[in-house]
């Protein structure tokens, strides 16, 4: 029996296979791999750095109740918008007309409550302007009426990206340019007063309402307590009450904490939240693996165009007024992408977490507070976000090299 026929031997060989000896077991590897599995973990340990700095910079004035929760005040509009943002950033793409949606959706709900939905037509009277249209509706309705058009604004944007396969950069950059024209031509830039809304139709500031004082209001009443026009002492022998007096959350915090839970567990553990991850890391890939990449960035598109509309009920609540001008239809779109890029989601798409681009907002906020109660220039705010960015973005790629 030749060597060549010696089965025996070949049975009694060893199992042992090839094997890679992975070199790479370092603390530095370690740290790398752990922010790689948890991409939230940087900016929260940022937000966490960064109020402990100002804290002992500010001390009591900065660790007070109401200061740190005037900051989730400043960043709820910005924070829903990251939201959206996200989104579309994870599916490898990016939206820059979440902030104008924003602000036609919030002047959508006032002049379909004030004025009725409609056209102003050229017209041989003398005013020169026809309205044609629907009357002016309950604030609910109009309400309902705009978060459907800001689901239909991101359809549009959805269907151009999967159908057509237009680059998101190209689509979003057109739709905010139609998005802003149509704000100004539908509004006439006419501003809608805070007073007239708090008078007529209270519902569409119903998101500033703070929950806490209606908590203590309520409790106070129940006692015979009751405090005209809200002017009710800081101090009242009432240490919890005066507590959640100073605290300042109004609902729309609420539904920007909600939200972010929400589409936290979505996309961490349902089918559709793999999907997107999956569809922005190698969208041929998923589709080989039987995603409908086209279904996917469809609901994500929608998705955040109604997200975006939220916002611009919140942006009603959080102003007052209904504004066609509103800066958040120009610069809401860089503050969201600012805030999902220092939250530490990739830009290439597929990997990140919707926390993170939440603490992304909370950093900017509590640089942009912090700095302000030092005197600080605003340069200096808009400075050192730059190098946050840059940061972050250096700290992404050197995360994904681990993947590598």
């Amino acid at each position: 029996m030749t060597s060549q026929d010696n089965y025996e031997s070949a049975v009694n060989a060893s199992e042992r296979v090839a094997e890679f000896v992975d070199t790479r077991r370092g603390f530095v590897h370690r740290l790398q791999h752990t922010l790689h599995t948890n991409p939230a973990l940087v900016p929260l340990i940022v937000l966490v750095a960064s109020i402990a700095i100002f804290g002992i910079l500010l001390g009591s004035r900065f660790f007070s109740p109401g200061t740190l929760t005037l900051i989730l005040q400043q960043v709820q509009i910005v924070g829903i918008l990251a939201a959206a943002q996200s989104l579309i950033i994870l599916t490898a793409g990016i939206d820059l007309s979440v902030g104008a949606i924003a602000v036609l959706c919030s002047v959508l709900m006032g002049r379909i409550a004030f004025y009725g939905f409609g056209l102003w037509i050229p017209w041989f009277n003398e005013a020169g302007w026809l309205f044609v249209g629907l009357p002016p509706m309950p604030a609910t309705i109009a309400i309902f009426m705009a978060l459907a058009i800001g689901t239909g604004i991101g359809a549009v944007s959805g269907w151009l990206v999967s159908r057509v396969k237009l680059p998101p950069f190209i689509v979003t950059l057109g739709m905010w340019q139609i998005v802003l024209a149509t704000n100004y031509l539908y509004s006439r830039n006419e501003t809608i007063r805070s007073q007239e809304i708090e008078a007529d139709r209270p519902m569409l500031q119903w998101m500033g309402e703070l929950i806490n004082r209606q908590i203590v209001n309520g409790i106070e009443g129940l006692r015979g307590i009751e405090y005209a026009n809200d002017r009710r002492p800081s101090d009242t022998g009432q240490p919890i009450l005066d507590f959640i007096w100073e605290v300042n959350i109004s609902y729309g915090i609420l539904l920007m904490i909600l939200l972010v839970v929400g589409l936290a567990f979505a996309l961490r553990s349902t089918a559709w939240g793999r999907h997107v991850y999956a569809v922005g890391d190698d969208p041929d890939a998923a589709e080989l693996a039987g995603v409908s990449t086209r279904k996917t960035l469809m609901s994500v598109y929608m998705l955040a165009g109604f997200i975006c509309a939220l916002a611009g009920w919140v942006m009603i609540g959080r102003f007052g007024s209904v504004s066609p001008s509103a800066s958040t239809g120009v610069v809401g779109n860089i503050q969201a992408i600012t805030a999902v890029v220092i939250g530490g989601i990739s830009l290439f798409g597929g990997r990140g977490s919707i926390w993170g681009a939440f603490f992304g907002a909370l950093i900017v906020g509590v640089f942009e507070l912090g700095l302000r109660m030092m005197g600080a220039n605003a340069q200096w705010t808009l400075l050192l976000i730059g190098i946050l960015i840059i940061a972050a973005v250096s700290v992404d790629q050197w995360i994904r090299k681990v993947s590598t």
